[in-house]
């Protein structure tokens, strides 16, 4: 069964870069989308607002990280993965991510200039200790795939 989709809408915060204990880079952020119908029974516009948490790692995380800011409206295709923990008060806990195969630029209100950034003879990837300062680097959970 397939669980790919589509989503185009704006970040609602900027993306959160961090590494896995294993050096692995993700990022995380908010996707607000919008979906406007009109009502036929009324003839008024009505508007619904969905919002999602968008997760990508590796290279993608980065070029991310330093694309997409708060209000930037994004194309993301993905899927759709479901998260359970438990709390520290024994509560379980649920929610659905998506985690993005691609990302772009919408360019129905905006232009955008691309740059392609070079690859690693290794493959390119999200390993590089590329942090800067040494200091601590949040750490987030591994990919389960």
């Amino acid at each position: 069964m397939d669980n790919t989709v589509t989503l185009v809408g704006n970040a609602t915060r900027d993306p959160e870069l961090r590494y896995t204990p294993s050096g692995q880079t993700v990022a995380t952020f908010g996707l607000a989308v919008n979906r406007r119908w009109q009502n036929r029974q009324t003839q008024e516009w009505e508007e619904q607002t969905s919002f999602f948490d968008i997760k990508c790692w590796a290279q993608m995380a980065e070029n991310v990280s330093e694309s997409v800011q708060r209000g930037t409206r994004v194309i993301v295709t993905g899927r759709l993965e479901q998260r359970s923990w438990e709390t520290d008060n024994g509560e379980k806990r649920s929610k659905v991510e998506v985690v993005a195969d691609e990302i772009a630029p919408s360019l129905r209100w905006a232009t955008a200039q691309v740059t392609k950034i070079e690859r690693s003879a290794a493959g390119g990837g999200g390993a590089s200790n590329s942090g800067g300062g040494g200091g601590s680097r949040p750490v987030a959970n591994e990919p389960t795939n």
